[in-house]
């Protein structure tokens, strides 16, 4: 059986290659995709090809093809319909890590299925609502505290979205475009320009990937204050001001990565388990806003460094989908 995928072939360049699928095992799933989502900044950085040589183990995708930095067929947010494989998952909907990709063999023990009441587009939303849920695994929020998000992008946006349901919690989220805050206050946050920032934050979830934004976390923390640091910068190095009041507040900065389960939870849930009740949580209608455009997967090669890097003075897309139908 023939399947057809996408590969990263050089700085900004990708193309659709065809392979072979090899025979089904007994333990494995055919998976017919009906979508898969774009996560715009982790697949930045690969088309880019800036994950640093020290990373490249780590940042593997875990059904990912090839090797850093190219050739690499990349992605992790694919939504489709198993074909064949274990009669308990046969015909159903599933979520699985995989790239991009018209028809592939996964793990049948990673293909997690999906609630009947999410619909496909927004189940392309998986791996950012598992980000999401183990940054707030990572960050220990607690009721009544004054929360702020930096970075509207889509893992921020449902990490806003996770804590303003916090009883008591006041949750600001900020970001350079203004176009973001109809989605924000949709999900139940206030939204604040960058200069309109309240200060005195107990906790801070920082993911503009920017350095710019961390050194603001850093402006704007009350009192032993958290930030969680959400963004990753690939081969760019972050400087900080860690002089000035960092100490005399006795501020903390704690890394989030969403490849091992948050210490608050490891050893009580699998990451399957972790994934699926990311996927029960995304049955919530508002979170369409965070979804789209979408392209059709012979398109992509043409359509994907646009969708990564908008050209000046457009708004860039939360979630870009890829559709197989």
């Amino acid at each position: 059986m023939k399947a057809r995928a996408l590969w990263a072939t050089a700085p900004g360049t990708c193309a659709i290659r065809e392979e072979v699928l090899p025979p089904r095992a007994s333990d494995q799933a055919l998976v017919r995709t009906l979508v898969t989502g774009i996560s715009r900044g982790t697949e930045r950085l690969v088309l880019a090809g800036r994950v640093p040589e020290s990373q490249w183990p780590v940042m593997r995708a875990p059904l990912m093809g090839g090797d850093f930095p190219f050739p690499v067929k990349y992605g992790y947010s694919a939504v489709g319909i198993v074909e064949e494989g274990p009669e308990a998952l046969a015909g159903r909907r599933v979520f699985c890590l995989h790239p991009h990709q018209d028809r592939f063999l996964a793990p049948a023990g990673m293909c997690i299925p999906i609630p009947d009441a999410v619909p496909d587009a927004r189940a392309a939303l998986g791996a950012n609502m598992e980000t999401a849920l183990n940054i707030l695994w990572d960050a220990r929020p607690l009721a009544g505290e004054r929360m702020l998000v930096i970075g509207a992008g889509v893992v921020g946006l449902l990490a806003a979205y996770l804590l303003a349901q916090i009883p008591g919690a006041e949750v600001v989220v900020t970001d350079i475009d203004p176009y973001r805050r109809a989605v924000a206050e949709a999900l139940g946050a206030r939204f604040a320009a960058p200069e309109d920032v309240p200060g005195e934050r107990d906790l801070v979830i920082h993911a503009s990937a920017a350095p710019a934004g961390l050194r603001r976390a850093l402006e704007l923390c009350a009192f032993e204050a958290r930030i969680v640091e959400a963004s990753w910068f690939g081969d760019s190095e972050c400087p900080l001001p860690l002089g000035e009041a960092f100490h005399a507040k006795r501020l903390s900065i704690v890394s989030t990565q969403v490849g091992a389960v948050a210490p608050a939870m490891r050893g009580r849930r699998t990451h399957g388990e972790r994934l699926a009740l990311a996927l029960a949580l995304l049955a919530d209608p508002r979170l369409d806003a965070l979804v789209g455009p979408a392209t059709r997967f012979p398109d992509l090669p043409a359509a994907l460094p646009g969708l990564l890097s908008p050209p000046a003075g457009e708004p860039a897309p939360l979630c870009p989908t890829v559709s197989y139908t």
